[in-house]
């Protein structure tokens, strides 16, 4: 008897183990989005998961999915608490996901260490370790496209651009707000050295995540310091805030730089008509002209399948989760090509990341000619250091300022090379890659 209630109850624990797995159809894979849509950086988060989920939702409802596997999408609420994201991704491993996009950088460093030992490829679009580039360090880490490295060169670039050339830099005062967390300390370190090689004066206003709505002291400083230019790395409520503090202030709004994490709708919005000039970088397009946008609209928004605000819909940040989603998506195609198999692993994922080669013929295929630029990427660069363009608020909405340039990728990319090496001796013994480079 004891034999038999011993056998009963192990099949009954096995069926309850198996029922907490997720139910996905044979002919699926499962990408889980982490998101925020709770908490001070929830202005920020809301478009971004929107953007990201009703993209691939579309692929599955126009397309049945990418080449006929469906997309299982979930999301994981981490309130932009890192602590709350290791444990999202704790939670996913066990379901086995294609990729991990942490859409933070204080998760991104911590997953980074364990994504070469769980096999699982981490997306940090365009945020995390800039040092991840370095495709040949980090096999299974990719940042396209661009790193926050390539942000800050890219600024600095078109600062000097307006100055009338790099040599005009120095004598100048570069003010440097930002979020006191590793997100923005992330661009420090190249921001040092460009002060040094190009003779302007740095300086540093560090807000503490507790004081994002109360930046009075930092703009203070700003007004006595009076630097030439301001440059922001804020996420969230921060954005907003130091936006009505600089208009407050009086500061020439057009000397005020916003990375492209500091380029809402919502943040330049909150100083009215008198934030007019504010800029700020990105990557692609903004509003809705664009047939990928209106797929969107039509199978899913029209259809009452997404939760954003209608009139949210195709903000600068809702189109930036729909950019990363096409990277997710695009990764999949490209795996599904090398493998040849449908329903691909994280293993056939990594490598078609790497092997990302979106050109513009993809591009006008997908319905987003003009609305991106084309983006390639390879098994030493996993971030592709795309070009950038600079958008400028014209007190309603973003408009375009200039023509899409080039970061300073001759200078910054042997600065990264350095970092990752530096980053390997740091967290000695770091594996040497052994997964097999395929050829584009």
């Amino acid at each position: 008897m004891r034999l038999r209630s011993l056998i009963a109850g192990g099949i009954l624990a096995a069926m309850a183990s198996t029922a907490a797995l997720p139910a996905f159809a044979e002919d699926s894979v499962y990408v889980p989005l982490f998101s925020y849509r709770t908490g001070p950086f929830a202005g920020s988060g809301i478009p971004i998961a929107n953007g990201m989920s009703d993209y691939l939702t579309m692929l599955n409802e126009r397309d049945g999915g990418i080449n006929g596997v469906k997309i299982n999408i979930e999301e994981c609420e981490t309130g932009y608490d890192t602590q709350k994201g290791v444990e999202c991704y704790e939670q996913v491993k066990a379901k086995n996901p294609l990729v991990i996009s942490p859409y933070s950088t204080g998760i991104t460093l911590q997953v980074i260490p364990k994504a070469g030992v769980d096999k699982i490829p981490v997306l940090s679009m365009a945020y995390g370790l800039s040092a991840a580039a370095v495709g040949n360090v980090f096999p299974w880490v990719f940042n396209p496209p661009a790193t926050y490295w390539d942000g800050a060169s890219a600024i600095v670039a078109d600062i000097a651009r307006r100055e009338g050339g790099l040599e005009s830099l120095k004598g100048k005062k570069i003010g440097y707000i930002y979020l006191d967390a590793g997100y923005g300390k992330e661009a420090i370190p190249l921001l040092e050295d460009f002060s040094k090689q190009y003779g302007f004066e740095l300086t540093l206003y560090p807000v503490p995540g507790k004081e994002m709505q109360n930046q009075s002291s930092q703009w203070l400083n700003v007004r006595r310091d009076r630097p030439d230019y301001m440059i922001m790395w804020g996420w969230g409520a921060m954005n907003p805030t130091a936006v009505k503090e600089a208009v407050k202030i009086r500061y020439p709004m057009d000397k005020f730089y916003g990375v492209w994490w500091s380029g809402g709708n919502d943040d330049a919005a909150a100083g009215g008509e008198d934030a007019k000039g504010y800029r700020t970088l990105n990557f692609h397009g903004v509003g809705s002209d664009y047939p990928v946008i209106q797929d969107i609209k039509k199978y899913v928004v029209d259809a009452g399948k997404s939760q954003v605000d209608p009139a949210k819909f195709a903000d600068n940040l809702y189109n930036r989760g729909v950019y990363n989603s096409m990277l997710i998506a695009e990764g999949i195609r490209r795996a599904q090509e090398l493998s040849g198999k449908k329903v691909i692993d994280a293993t056939d994922m990594r490598a078609g990341l790497e092997n990302l080669n979106v050109d513009e013929a993809r591009l006008k295929e997908m319905g987003m000619e003009g609305f991106a630029g084309a983006l390639k990427l390879s098994c030493s660069d996993h971030s592709g250091h795309h070009q950038v363009y600079v958008v400028e608020w014209d007190g309603k909405d973003w408009q375009k300022s200039g023509e899409w340039f080039s970061p300073m990728t001759e200078v910054v990319r042997p600065m990264l090379e350095k970092a990752a090496e530096e980053y390997k001796t740091a967290n000695a013994p770091w594996p040497e890659r052994t997964e097999p480079c395929l050829s584009n």
